[in-house]
């Protein structure tokens, strides 16, 4: 497949763009600076490095143009920066307008295991956690919320992940998932299970128009 990966140089989205390479998909990576994108050589001449401002539609057009899919490991790095520039929510907007004007369809995107309810079955130690990370992170979780709004919306085919807390470790493949909520009593995952679970999903008819939780 081609791939347009957003998000390309955070923790999810280094694992997006080397996962996806290694299972041979052509690859577009959208950054703001390249430098901090390391390949591998064997998988350097299947990807393309585009420089671009994720919040810009028609900067994004090239970008996602006769791609098969676009993958989003978009979000703030904390509180300030979700306040100042809700790059979630601005950023799938911009993605979603783009598709629209190449005909691009299938939109994979990382949201947050608090967006949604406390999932049935849930523990006290989560249900304890689930409330302190909302109080603690509210903004970052409102950005997400906004950003699953806008796909709600949309004319796109879209999955959103709902991931609980982000580690990093390596590629284990044993996870959970879950459609239409979190997973219960499960509080963290690697980030690159989930950018496993991301493409996973590609070709899953079923969690298009979905929410899908995955947790380890």
């Amino acid at each position: 497949m081609r791939l347009t990966v957003l998000g390309a140089t955070g923790g999810t989205g280094r694992q997006l763009v080397r996962q996806a390479l290694d299972a041979g998909h052509e690859v577009t990576a959208v950054v703001r600076d390249p430098a901090r994108l390391a390949v591998p050589p064997e998988g350097a001449g299947a990807l393309e490095v585009v420089t671009a401002d994720v919040t810009d539609a028609g900067a994004l057009r090239p970008a996602v143009a006769g791609r098969d899919a676009v993958l989003s490991a978009l979000g703030a790095n904390g509180v300030k920066q979700a306040r100042s520039t809700a790059i979630a929510s601005r950023g799938t907007r911009a993605a979603l307008a783009a598709m629209e004007a190449t005909g691009v369809r299938r939109l994979v995107v990382v949201s947050a295991a608090p967006v949604g309810p406390v999932p049935e079955g849930e523990n006290l130690t989560g249900r304890l956690a689930f409330a302190v990370v909302r109080r603690v992170l509210g903004a970052v979780y409102e950005d997400l919320a906004r950003m699953e709004e806008a796909l709600r919306g949309s004319s796109a085919e879209w999955t959103v992940l709902r991931p609980p807390r982000l580690l990093d470790g390596p590629l284990t493949g044993r996870y959970e998932r879950v459609l239409g909520g979190a997973v219960p009593r499960r509080h963290s995952i690697a980030r690159a299970d989930l950018a496993h679970a991301m493409l996973a999903v590609l070709d899953d008819p079923a969690t298009a128009g979905q929410v899908v939780g995955v947790a380890g």
